[in-house]
């Protein structure tokens, strides 16, 4: 899988329970929240279009920065 780097406006902890609950929702998924920098990295063969739109319905800011290096 690529892993897949994203923004997501969150301030808190609702907000990232938000971005879990959609992630979730979809299916096929592995994400990693990590709040302090407001990024989501995401694991999956799905389209970047329907992950951002994904993020989008938490009602944050989201967009893409870009594809993580595996480490």
């Amino acid at each position: 899988f690529q892993k897949h780097e994203f923004f997501v406006d969150m301030t808190c902890e609702g907000c990232s329970n938000a971005v879990t609950r959609v992630l979730n929702r979809l299916g096929g998924v592995n994400f990693e929240i990590d709040l302090p920098n407001k990024k989501v990295y995401i694991d999956s063969e799905l389209s970047i279009d329907t992950l951002l739109e994904t993020l989008k319905k938490t009602g944050k800011n989201a967009s893409y920065l870009g594809e993580k290096s595996a480490q």
